[in-house]
């Protein structure tokens, strides 16, 4: 089974590019476990240029990459903890297992803890054969 963007037979390479990311960026990674998509992951790597940073990065971030599936305890928490190196306007691009996979989250879910952990939700794309990932933006903070 190959890698999907949307609807069409795009490969993962194209994923990247539909999250917005460019060569330059500094993504972290979040959540990361052995079934999370490899083939996106190097895509997002080899569109950047480098490898994605993690947790203990300590220094802002252009985006996030965060794997969330059901068992991983509280969204709001997940997305607040996203937040903490994410650039003002940065976006956190919440990875769930597709509907009828394993740990799927619900949208209903997603959709009632991005506001409350003061996130907007802005676009949705199958990124894999397994996962979606929701755009979840922050509010731009004043300079």
């Amino acid at each position: 089974m190959s890698s999907t963007v949307g609807g069409g037979a795009a490969p993962a390479t194209g994923a990247a590019e539909r999250l917005g990311i460019v060569p330059g960026m500094v993504i972290q990674e979040l959540g990361w476990d052995n079934d999370v998509d490899d083939e996106l992951r190097v895509a997002i790597e080899d569109t950047i240029d480098g490898d994605m940073v993690d947790g203990d990065y300590g220094n802002v971030v252009d985006a996030v990459i965060l794997w969330w599936r059901r068992d991983d305890g509280d969204l709001v928490d997940g997305l607040v903890d996203a937040l903490t190196d994410l650039v003002g306007g940065g976006a956190i691009w919440l990875l769930t297992p597709k509907v009828g996979r394993p740990q799927s989250v619900d949208a209903a879910d997603v959709a009632e803890a991005a506001p409350i952990a003061g996130l907007s939700q802005t676009t949705t794309a199958a990124v894999s054969a397994d996962w979606q990932a929701s755009k979840l933006v922050a509010p731009k903070t004043p300079a």
